[in-house]
């Protein structure tokens, strides 16, 4: 039962992802006077579909369709994926015969390069305003929450709160004279102007001894640029598992979505990064593990496997007398709406970096449809704002990974027309199917590495 609703929430998730990232080319193209063929949802042998020449119809059309500014509306064999076929321009149906004979004015290659431009970029575009609306529709959906408290739960060693000097039970009385009263206005301050242009002062109360924590803002800003993480969490938190992978150590040791971490390897869990240290430092040697599911606490051993992963995803949960919910306004709305959004980018920024580093694989990291299937599946049974979630996360991975300058990709594209605007003529046909061949060569390659991942990771390899 559990495989067939995760294929449903995946048919889901991609049919909405891809239209709109579609649309957005298609809607475009049209504003901006070119043709478009074929909308199709999928990809491969077409199904069924529409058009106002031929109306509505199962299967192949007669000829490789050419409605002379007349769309068909498909939907094709393969599920994953789909293309609207522009007029005048190459793209991964490889067709060059639209490039035959005179250039008409309704050629994608005929209309000026900011109009070539807008229509690639306009996919990219709308993945990035949906990932804004489906973050707006949660935040007004389900609010926002202020934490009523002050005092440090957990301090990582080497961060950024650690050089600071917080200590664990140290409670944040003021900053800069200003006083504190819920861990949003630390975590504000720590990312604010004042924290950025200026030396601060942290007044705190530890063992009911009033102290100062001093700053330098050159110190400071060296930290912030190496990358380094705040590393301190409020007391009163519980870490919580949002995923646990099938077959995965975690999975096996009888973890489910919604368990809370209690304790690991004999170390009480506060904060996530300390499961990641941990589990980092026990790659292949069984540790003890105490999670609380419902009222009971259950001690169980878990196995990290080679790479230094037991297959969780994690969340943060704060005791109930501590969480002041809040409502959000239409505007506020929108405004978390887009600074989510722009998080995620940022998230995908520094794990694109650490793969390239070399200090995260990319086969740990990098999944394919099997496992957003897995993803899907589970967020479904979450409910409706943890699916829309995980779609607007995926939304603006789409977004991002089509802006990589990858032939075939909307990133490619870009770069080929910025090539020819800069030359001031077209690249030859020949060279642009060569650029798209290897472009195509490259993302099924890709495509092949994330379902043997997807498959490794099903199977237990």
């Amino acid at each position: 039962m559990q495989v067939l609703i995760s294929i449903f929430a995946l048919i889901i998730i991609l049919g909405i992802l891809v239209f709109v990232h579609e649309f957005g080319h298609f809607i475009v193209a049209r504003l901006s006077g070119m043709r478009a063929d074929i909308f199709s949802l999928g990809m491969g042998k077409r199904l069924l579909g529409y058009n106002k020449k031929t109306g509505f119809s199962f299967g192949n059309l007669e000829d490789e369709y050419s409605g002379e500014g007349i769309t068909d509306y498909r939907i094709s064999l393969f599920p994953i994926g789909g293309y609207v076929k522009i007029v005048g321009m190459i793209d991964e149906s490889m067709d060059k015969d639209a490039l035959k004979g005179e250039m008409k004015p309704w050629e994608f290659r005929a209309r000026p390069r900011p109009f070539q431009l807008a229509v690639l970029l306009a996919g990219v575009v709308m993945n990035f305003i949906l990932a804004i609306v489906l973050y707006t529709i949660i935040s007004m959906g389900m609010g926002g929450v202020e934490i009523d408290i002050t005092e440090i739960g957990y301090v990582e060693k080497g961060a950024i709160g650690d050089v600071i000097g917080f200590q664990s039970g140290d409670q944040v009385k003021a900053i800069n004279d200003i006083k504190v009263e819920s861990w949003e206005q630390i975590e504000k301050f720590l990312i604010s102007n004042d924290a950025l242009n200026q030396d601060f002062v942290v007044q705190i109360e530890r063992n009911g001894s009033p102290m100062e924590l001093r700053m330098e803002n050159k110190k400071y800003l060296a930290m912030l640029t190496d990358q380094k993480l705040f590393g301190i969490s409020p007391a009163g938190t519980e870490i919580f598992l949002n995923m646990v992978q099938d077959k995965d150590p975690a999975a096996q040791a009888g973890l489910k979505v919604g368990d809370t971490i209690v304790s690991l390897a004999g170390e009480k869990i506060l904060i996530s990064q300390q499961i990641i240290k941990i589990v980092k430092s026990h790659i292949e040697k069984p540790m003890e593990l105490q999670y609380k599911r419902g009222n009971e606490i259950i001690t169980t051993t878990v196995t990290p496997n080679k790479s230094g992963l037991i297959g969780i995803s994690m969340g943060v949960a704060y005791d109930k007398s501590l969480v002041k919910h809040i409502e959000y306004s239409l505007g506020e709305a929108i405004q978390r709406g887009f600074k989510e959004s722009i998080n995620t980018v940022a998230q995908f920024k520094v794990v694109f970096s650490k793969i390239f580093q070399g200090s995260v694989k990319a086969k740990d990291t990098l999944g394919g449809p099997i496992m957003i299937a897995q993803l899907a599946g589970q967020t479904f049974n979450l409910g409706f704002y943890s699916f829309i979630q995980l779609m607007a996360m995926l939304s603006v991975s789409l977004a991002v990974l089509n802006l990589l300058p990858i032939p075939a990709l909307d990133g490619g594209q870009i770069v080929i027309v910025l090539i020819e605007g800069i030359m001031r003529r077209e690249l030859p046909e020949k060279l642009k199917l060569i650029i798209q061949q290897i472009g195509l060569f490259i993302i099924l390659a890709l495509m092949v590495f994330v379902f043997y991942n997807d498959i490794a990771r099903v199977i237990g390899f």
